[in-house]
């Protein structure tokens, strides 16, 4: 993987692959570059992608000190070190993330949030059991809290996660989660902050998603005014994985 330096000196890490206009994806949270790997042979039939690993995972560095606005730096860094106009996609955290990377950068032509996060309060409790888990050494056990108690998966789909090369990768990241959790309490979504942000925006979200999932997609399609929301009809928060076909298709056609 080759790297770029943020605004902070971090080095943020990326794969390159595929060929046509520059497409730069952004996991969510628990997760690693690796989380599109459905996907992004579909992708790269159409697109240079480029893949990142966030900060404080996989090949990227990190900081002692963790604020969101270094992410959005990291993204920006990306972005801006193509010779192009990019089309910028964030899933989850990550496109929290990307939203916020719009604004710090004159280098997009398009984005696509697939519903992004940042807009509801995490629970200050559950927050404090997982932080309590990880200072246990226990990451496994905070990941299933997380993904149990905040994303409402349950045991029967935990199992079947369990099954897959990505466990791993959830289980490693998990450390990260107290601090992404935080950041999203912390955070305050201010619509008139983005009404000048006029490039053409695909929002996306599962029709069997949660409501607290859903609900912020559609308010953005209100605030955005360039904006197209589109379903993906018997998906949940990870169409990618499940679906990727579907989910290439959306991309694709909203590319052209």
């Amino acid at each position: 993987m080759k790297t770029v330096k943020s605004a902070d000196g971090t080095l943020i890490a990326y794969e390159k692959t595929g060929e046509g206009p520059p497409l730069v994806l952004v996991h969510g949270t628990t997760a690693d570059h690796t989380h599109w790997e459905m996907v992004l042979p579909l992708l790269a039939e159409h697109f240079t992608v480029y893949v990142i690993d966030r900060r404080g995972r996989g090949k990227s560095g990190d900081a002692a000190d963790y604020r969101a606005e270094q992410e959005f730096e990291d993204v920006a860094a990306v972005v801006d070190m193509i010779d192009e106009p990019v089309i910028l996609l964030g899933h989850s955290y990550g496109g929290f993330i990307s939203l916020e990377a719009a604004l710090r950068t004159e280098n997009l032509k398009k984005l696509i949030l697939y519903e992004p996060q940042g807009f509801h309060d995490e629970d200050p409790e559950i927050v404090a059991e997982i932080e309590a888990v990880l200072n246990q050494g226990e990451n496994e056990k905070a990941l299933i809290l997380f993904l149990e108690k905040l994303v409402g998966i349950s045991a029967n789909e935990i199992d079947i996660f369990r099954e897959t090369p990505q466990w791993n990768v959830m289980v490693n990241a998990a450390p990260t989660l107290p601090r992404e959790l935080k950041a999203l309490t912390e955070y305050r979504f201010e619509a008139a902050r983005f009404k000048d942000l006029t490039i053409p925006t695909m929002l996306l979200y599962g029709s069997e998603s949660l409501l607290l999932d859903i609900e912020p997609t559609k308010m953005l399609d209100i605030t955005f005014p360039e904006s197209l929301l589109i379903e993906l009809e018997g998906q949940a928060h990870n169409a990618m994985t499940t679906a990727p076909v579907l989910f290439a298709e959306k991309v694709i056609n909203f590319a052209r």
